[in-house]
């Protein structure tokens, strides 16, 4: 495969998309560790959620 004088540039582009779309992977993957940590800590404090069941008693 011939990429030409260009060769360099092409090859620095895809190898920053491929960083690029790690660091994005790794970050959703520990910000959704994080979050599921935030709401089983919040659970187990015995906070609600308002999505939990509608609603809870003494609200209507």
């Amino acid at each position: 495969m011939d990429l030409g004088p260009h060769a360099a540039f092409i090859w620095a582009s895809y190898g920053a998309f491929v960083l690029i779309l790690m660091l994005l992977i790794c970050w959703i993957w520990i910000d959704g560790r994080r979050q599921a940590r935030a709401l089983a800590d919040a659970d187990r404090r015995g906070g609600r959620r308002r999505s939990g069941g509608g609603a809870q008693e003494g609200t209507r």
